[in-house]
């Protein structure tokens, strides 16, 4: 079987719910596609709520590998364009499926002008695979060896595929607004990103790099994270704060126990400010309940008490193993664990303080010029738009 596709059909998964607002929606969904298939070349249509490709030519495979990378897909196949007409599809059915085996074929029809139901086209389109198989085939509607969809569309055409390749699902990156990530270089904050971009938050992401502690290669691996993510978002402006100055204040005039707290509650204040100036309506962390001393309910409410946009943190219900299960599914995994510490190992307390109080953390600021400490670090930051590799 020799099948020569001459359309990519793409389908949109949780815009249908959108009602009065849908095509906000797809505007976006579709400046979206545009953006991820740059600098391709290809046709873009549309016809009764479905996408398509055409004129993709030596493109479609690596067209299909970026499409399932948009949020708001929900799934693309591989077609054969051909004119709604009885012949047509018979030849085109034909010409595409195995001559052996166990078989079903599966009609969509959305042009109810049709004199036919869908059964009865798949009935004739069954009899004609058939015939032309010489007694090879055979119909089983339940263990099959191959199913042909046929997709008959209002626009006089119809749609012949196998495959229905998933997408990434979620909804339009953009729709959401915007929001800041705190970005190490470890496992769970660029899976963070990830989910909240899949419900539709543009991603800025903010780095502490605590230079000459943490190495180049510490900073370039972030970048590579960013890049991972980027091939979900469209892009990320990345932030670098340099951050060795704020830690050692803290580690001269703070107690060591409460180290991580008070470093934590710099990252939040410094990650508002630059959230805010970029209009972002959150700071979204990587943080798992539990999963460290300062990922506790209570240092979680004590970094929290210094901001006043909301934090989220998409996983926070997540165990270790599935973390890593979506680091690898967005081939972010292998960077993750390249050996490069982050700032977040500089300094680590024997004994970080796993309940600390607000009112403790408060009294150990009294001794740093935290304003000060904070306008330097964001006034040296670094700013770079990170895109796909």
């Amino acid at each position: 079987m020799s099948v020569e596709y001459n359309c990519i059909l793409i389908r949109f998964g949780e815009i249908f719910l959108k009602g009065h607002n849908k095509k906000y929606f797809e505007d976006l969904l579709i400046n979206n596609i545009k953006s991820a298939l740059k600098p391709l070349k290809y046709t873009f249509l549309r016809s009764q709520g479905r996408y398509y490709i055409e004129d993709a030519a030596d493109n479609s495979s690596e067209i299909v590998s970026r499409l399932t990378r948009v949020f708001g897909i929900h799934s693309v196949s591989p077609a054969v364009k051909v004119k709604t007409d009885e012949e047509e599809l018979f030849k085109a059915a034909v010409a595409m499926s195995p001559m052996s085996g166990k078989f079903r074929v599966t009609v969509k029809r959305a042009d109810k002008r049709l004199p036919f139901t869908s059964a009865e086209m798949a009935g004739k389109i069954g009899g004609a695979l058939l015939k032309a198989s010489l007694g090879k085939l055979k119909v089983d509607l339940y263990d099959f060896d191959f199913e042909l969809n046929v997709d008959i569309r209002d626009n006089g055409f119809s749609y012949l595929f196998y495959d229905k390749i998933p997408g990434a699902g979620g909804l339009p990156v953009g729709c959401s607004g915007n929001g800041m990530l705190l970005l190490s270089g470890g496992i769970d904050s660029p899976v963070a990103g990830y989910l909240i971009a899949k419900r539709g938050v543009r991603i800025n992401a903010v780095h502490f790099h605590s230079f000459p502690y943490t190495s180049e290669l510490a900073l370039q691996k972030v970048k590579d994270l960013a890049a991972k993510l980027a091939r979900y978002t469209g892009g990320v402006k990345l932030f670098v704060v340099p951050f060795t100055d704020i830690q050692y204040a803290i580690h001269e005039k703070c107690p060591e126990s409460f180290m991580i707290t008070i470093m934590r509650r710099f990252m939040m204040r410094i990650a508002e400010r630059l959230a805010r100036r970029e209009e972002c309506g959150a700071i979204i962390t990587g943080e798992s309940l539990g999963q460290v001393a300062s990922q506790t309910m209570q240092s979680m409410m004590v970094t929290n008490s210094v901001v006043s946009l909301p934090v989220y943190r998409p996983l926070i219900g997540f165990d270790k193993e599935e973390i890593i299960d979506i680091s690898k599914k967005i081939d972010a995994f292998d960077i993750s664990i390249r050996p490069y510490e982050d700032c977040c190992t500089v300094f680590l307390p024997k004994n970080p303080v796993i309940r600390p109080r607000i009112a403790e953390a408060v009294e150990y600021e009294k001794n740093l010029d935290v304003d000060a400490l904070i306008d330097a670090a964001v006034e040296n930051t670094v700013e770079e738009f990170i895109t796909s590799k």
